[in-house]
């Protein structure tokens, strides 16, 4: 059964070993990941199913990574010593793409023990103190927000039935294009992103994302839109109370923290 649920970052920044003085100007973020860390703490989950963006993606098909265990690190971002690893929950990874499959849902299988940043990040502020736990990676499609809408729903159906305990967490940076100090400078499509995904995520439903124009959601250069179409279609349907922890943008990319308690 899913117990809880979250929006993260994924900002290496957010790490004392990358971010060090930078995080200063990210305490709100800070503040609200610990809130969720406590949170995830007390569901006492089984298992962390994360939908991340930067792993491997299809055009046409959702994906999951099954390995016996998995290592995230830093090291692109040249730290070689902050790892975090975790445990595969292999059985219930593969009960989700035969059940997943029998729907007719385009899911498929990769495996790689190496973990990127977009897991890594959260992972390392999320499960510090979390005694036993395994992880489920899913990596989104190409596909738009409607379809990973409908993934979601279709995600909920097999891991609500589930007899364990799970978290889903959906990691996730908005635009990359707030203001002229942003990586790639700004456009206009990166604060209409950012209102949208916010309105969406504070009241727990789609209808602003889903109203985006591919434009729009192109031009934010974000890695947002199919994680969180993701999570919000998985929560569909589903006794929730959703609470805005934090947003800012303090260094032009959005960075957005939001729970979910299923009550």
């Amino acid at each position: 059964m899913i117990v809880f649920a979250a929006i993260v970052p994924h900002s290496p920044l957010l790490i004392p070993s990358i971010g060090k003085t930078n995080r200063d100007k990210l305490q709100a973020t800070i503040a609200a990941c610990q809130e969720i860390e406590q949170a995830i703490y007390l569901a006492k989950p089984d298992s962390i199913c994360m939908i991340a963006p930067h792993g491997v993606r299809y055009p046409d098909a959702y994906s999951v990574n099954l390995a016996s265990k998995y290592v995230g690190s830093l090291k692109q971002f040249g730290d070689f010593s902050t790892t975090v690893s975790a445990k595969s929950d292999y059985l219930l990874i593969d009960r989700l793409q035969r059940k997943l499959r029998a729907e007719g849902v385009p899911f498929t299988l990769t495996s790689n023990e190496e973990l990127d940043y977009g897991f890594a990040v959260p992972l390392l502020l999320l499960t510090a103190h979390l005694p036993s736990w395994k992880l489920i990676p899913i990596s989104p499609s190409m596909l738009d927000g409607r379809a990973h809408f409908e993934f979601g729903q279709q995600l909920k159906r097999v891991l609500h039935a589930e007899s364990q305990r799970v978290v889903v967490i959906a990691s996730a940076d908005l635009s990359h294009k707030l203001s002229p100090e942003s990586p790639t400078g700004f456009s206009q499509e990166g604060p209409a992103f950012d209102a949208a995904v916010r309105e969406s995520a504070a009241s727990n439903k789609p209808e602003s994302l889903m109203a985006l124009d591919p434009a729009t959601v192109e031009g934010a250069a974000q890695c947002a839109y199919r994680p969180i179409s993701t999570i919000l279609g998985l929560l569909d349907g589903m006794n929730v109370t959703s609470k805005v922890l934090s947003y800012e943008s303090p260094f032009g990319v959005g960075y957005l923290t939001v729970r979910y308690d299923l009550v």
